[in-house]
């Protein structure tokens, strides 16, 4: 058992002599009103009864004042010992630490300062803290701190809990907007019997019960085109999904998405939706076009946004078409003699598709600061595409870019059967020469295209990175309330 503290010693001496007076954990308290609610009660307003955690006290003689806190607010309280007696007073005085919970009962009233003030007439004890809360974060260690006791940052940390609401009030906002366009939410499987959604590198497990070997979800982007050939015209789910990649500031092994398809749509329909969607979330959440990020000011106004060809960028940069090189050593040899890139910087690439991927992200997309829609792909990107109808070695997608990061990821989806066999055959050849994040092929989703599928157009997004950008955070773990972490020493 580890050492206490001074103050963990004090504090847990403090509930001994509480237990003396009160059960220092209540079973409940019967709120009239809400922090938030109570702020904005007129002055006078009697019999109010409100809860939350000190953050803050100023003990006097006769006259002490505390701020209380919940998610969404503060509200100062007033306690005098005219008020509450002094056997009262004299608890508050000598039991009650910060970080302990109360429940307070009185009249809303303004002090000469203007802050709104509950005058308390019957104070409660709700819940003892035995641990300190710390006087700030700073440095390393408290970066520690903070996502691995994410619970303290948000108790001490404004800005954690203006990400942490908007993020929830984003849920809210994404139900309810879907909703109203007609969308229906389903779930798909998490334990899945085929690598497919995506190309990433899956996490494997073993499914003890029926003895077979399972990955984690990487994408619902097969099964949710499931639910359109068995009749849903409009279909989401909020997923979690799995990839065992690298970590940095942008990726996390686990994360949150969106997606979503659309029956009879092609993706310029998409492109429509997703930019009056993300419009309307920004004025929901932040009631604003821009947002800083970084030291950028991004413009998410307009009706329309910037447009870059990729195949047609993609040539400009290399100064030739790579759309018809079959052979990854071919590709980098001519790469090289562009001056490019040396061998070194490709080495780790073993397809085509891996290094045509790798230029676009170094050459094209992050230069892009403004959100930018990027679109008409090379087939061998995107395996579950539909291809162009001009141009087979080209695909029917869009990307949106913002800062150098991909916002979201859309089809016209491929619901050829025939055409996607092709196409996961494909992946396997990439998987021979080494590429670990390819495609299986997926027969069960096979046979439900085999079955017939309507023209469909599908979206996905990263929670994760889209409140990063509304909210100004620099890493993917400041967005997500518990993020994996190394065990500590």
């Amino acid at each position: 058992m580890r050492e206490l503290s001074e103050q963990e010693l004090v504090r847990r001496g403090k509930l001994d002599e509480i237990r003396k007076v009160t059960n220092p954990y209540p079973e409940n308290y019967e709120r009239t009103h809400t922090l938030k609610e109570a702020k904005i009660l007129d002055d006078g307003t009697a019999d109010v009864k409100i809860a939350g955690r000190i953050v803050f006290m100023r003990k006097m003689g006769k006259l002490s004042f505390a701020k209380i806190r919940d998610i969404e607010c503060d509200m100062q309280l007033e306690i005098k010992v005219d008020t509450i007696g002094e056997e009262a007073y004299d608890f508050f005085k000598k039991q009650i630490d910060t970080g302990d919970f109360v429940g307070a009962e009185g009249e809303i009233f303004t002090t000469q300062t203007g802050e709104k003030t509950l005058r308390v007439h019957v104070l409660t004890f709700l819940g003892k803290a035995l641990r300190p809360l710390p006087e700030k974060f700073h440095g390393l260690t408290d970066t520690e701190i903070k996502y691995r006791q994410r619970y303290v940052d948000l108790i001490t940390n404004e800005e954690a809990r203006k990400v942490f609401l908007g993020r929830s009030k984003l849920y809210a906002f994404l139900h309810s907007y879907l909703a109203k366009n007609g969308f229906l939410e389903v779930e798909t499987p998490i334990l899945q019997t085929a690598v497919s959604g995506a190309s990433a590198r899956p996490f494997f497990t073993h499914h003890n019960a029926l003895d077979q070997d399972c990955n984690l979800r990487i994408a619902p982007e097969t099964y949710l085109k499931q639910c359109i050939a068995g009749g849903f015209d409009r279909v989401y789910e909020l997923a979690k999904c799995f990839r065992n990649e690298g970590m940095d500031t942008q990726h996390l092994q686990e994360f949150t998405q969106v997606e979503w398809y659309v029956a009879y749509w092609r993706y310029e329909d998409n492109i429509k939706f997703f930019t009056k969607f993300v419009q309307d979330l920004l004025m929901e959440l932040t009631g604003s076009m821009t947002v800083e990020y970084q030291g950028k000011t991004i413009d998410f106004g307009g009706k329309e946004w910037a447009r870059i060809d990729y195949c047609k960028e993609l040539e400009n940069v290399l100064g030739f078409d790579c759309l018809s090189i079959e052979d990854a050593e071919e590709l980098k040899t001519k790469i090289v003699e562009k001056g490019l890139f040396t061998y070194g910087d490709l080495t780790e690439y073993k397809s085509v598709s891996q290094i045509i991927d790798f230029i676009y992200k170094k050459k094209i997309r992050e230069n892009i600061i403004n959100p930018t829609i990027i679109y008409n792909y090379p087939a061998k990107l995107k395996p579950l595409a539909r291809r162009c109808d001009e141009d087979k070695r080209r695909v029917d997608v869009f990307q949106v870019v913002v800062c150098g990061t991909e916002l979201c990821n859309a089809y016209s989806e491929l619901v050829n059967p025939i055409e996607q066999r092709e196409a996961f055959e494909d992946q396997l050849k990439a998987k021979a020469e080494g590429d670990e994040e390819t495609m299986d092929l997926d027969e069960t989703y096979l046979m439900a295209m085999e079955q017939g599928m309507p023209p469909i157009s599908g979206l996905g997004f990263g929670i994760d990175r889209i409140i990063m950008l509304i909210y100004n955070q620099e890493s993917v773990r400041d967005v997500v309330l518990f993020p994996l972490m190394k065990p500590e020493n």
